[in-house]
């Protein structure tokens, strides 16, 4: 095995995080691997590593694997955040005392306003620091952990958009991560990769609509192939309209949910409904087995909120958005509105449409931050 001079950290062992430790450990990086709780990481310090199937294999070998985050990422050259959207803020406040100047952070992915989130929280903690925070359009493998400090990689994407905070960071960002992911690709800011987060159109919508059977049989139907009926479709569709709008409004051109479907999968039809139908690689998948699922508790606040939080900021009416927020947070008990991603909490309150591309772009208007420079550049 080569070792090579970049030091990663990966944060969080859930499914992804493992199979991202696993696989920079076999590529012969440097890797720790953190995690708030000491569960998750005993069969790992047991067995001292991971064993990793499918794509990768191999055993691999962690440098740590602690719940010390201060040690964890002390000395790495990049931190690869791997946890749920809606931790992407304790981990910013967590990490503040301790990041140091030239670190890139990633966040795998960030969902819809993470790397702005992150940015923001991080300069309310008071963090020194002046790290690459940066967002990747989706996660880049499709991974499971298959039993204790075992997982498997079942595909890795080919090409996935990445996008720093500012935009002028994100090539010296990109530089960083392609000597382990060369699959990575400049995206052009963190307003196009978030705003290209179809998991909001393709996951809350669909949830909601089939409560009643979702409950009943505890997700013993196909999600795609059955749960989404020609008028749920529509709804989608007209999610996906006000996601496209706002896109526009801030000078972003995005994909449709069905152009997705074409680029991703090949699948095609006259609608979303038929190009759902038409795309194989759903055949089989099953829906939640109960409403307590991401597709609601993560898809909501870091999706469904922080677009249609944009669009009142830009007088762009989202009514649908509006409708399954306010659906999902009643069936959850939970103001999502209260807790998710608005315009206030990406740092975004009070900006023009001039502001929100000047801080995207060039780090102006709410962030005093100029562009980090890399360590030992």
């Amino acid at each position: 095995m080569t070792s090579h001079g970049t030091v990663f950290t990966v944060v969080g062992a859930g499914h992804g995080g493992q199979a991202m430790a696993a696989y920079l450990a076999l590529q012969g990086f440097r890797t720790r691997l953190y995690n708030r709780r000491a569960h998750r990481l005993y069969p790992i310090r047991v067995r001292g590593g991971i064993e990793l199937d499918g794509e990768v294999r191999g055993f691999a070998r962690l440098e740590q694997a602690t719940t010390d985050l201060a040690k964890a990422i002390d000395g790495a050259d990049v931190i690869m955040v791997v946890v749920p959207a809606f931790a992407h803020a304790e981990v910013a406040r967590t990490m503040a005392p301790h990041l140091a100047s030239g670190q890139v952070v990633l966040l795998n992915p960030g969902r819809t306003g993470g790397a702005l989130e992150f940015s923001h929280v991080l300069e309310q903690a008071g963090c020194q620091g002046r790290a690459i925070i940066a967002e990747a359009q989706t996660f880049i493998f499709a991974s499971r952990s298959v039993g204790p400090a075992m997982s498997r990689i079942f595909r890795i994407k080919n090409a996935v958009p990445i996008a720093a905070l500012p935009a002028g960071d994100t090539v010296a960002c990109l530089e960083r991560v392609v000597v382990a992911f060369p699959q990575f690709v400049a995206g052009k800011s963190v307003l196009k990769t978030g705003l290209d987060n179809v998991g909001a159109i393709f996951h809350p919508a669909p949830t909601i609509l089939n409560a009643g059977r979702i409950e009943d049989t505890h997700g013993a139907f196909e999600y795609y192939h059955g749960g989404i009926t020609p008028s749920v479709a529509r709804v989608m569709e007209a999610l996906d309209a006000e996601r496209v709008a706002v896109g526009q409004a801030l000078g972003i051109e995005v994909m449709t949910a069905q152009g997705w479907l074409e680029i991703a999968y090949g699948a095609t039809g006259q609608n979303l409904w038929e190009a759902v139908l038409d795309n194989v690689g759903y055949a089989g998948i099953r829906a939640p087995a109960s409403m307590e699922t991401r597709y609601l508790s993560e898809d909501v606040p870091a999706g469904l909120v922080p677009m249609a939080s944009l669009g009142r900021l830009l007088s762009i009416p989202t009514p649908t958005m509006d409708a399954i927020i306010t659906l999902a947070s009643t069936v959850h008990a939970v103001d999502y509105w209260a807790i998710g991603r608005t315009v206030e909490r990406l740092g975004l309150a009070g900006l023009e449409l001039g502001g929100i591309r000047a801080l995207v772009e060039k780090g102006g208007m709410a962030s005093a931050r100029e562009p980090a420079a890399i360590v030992g550049a």
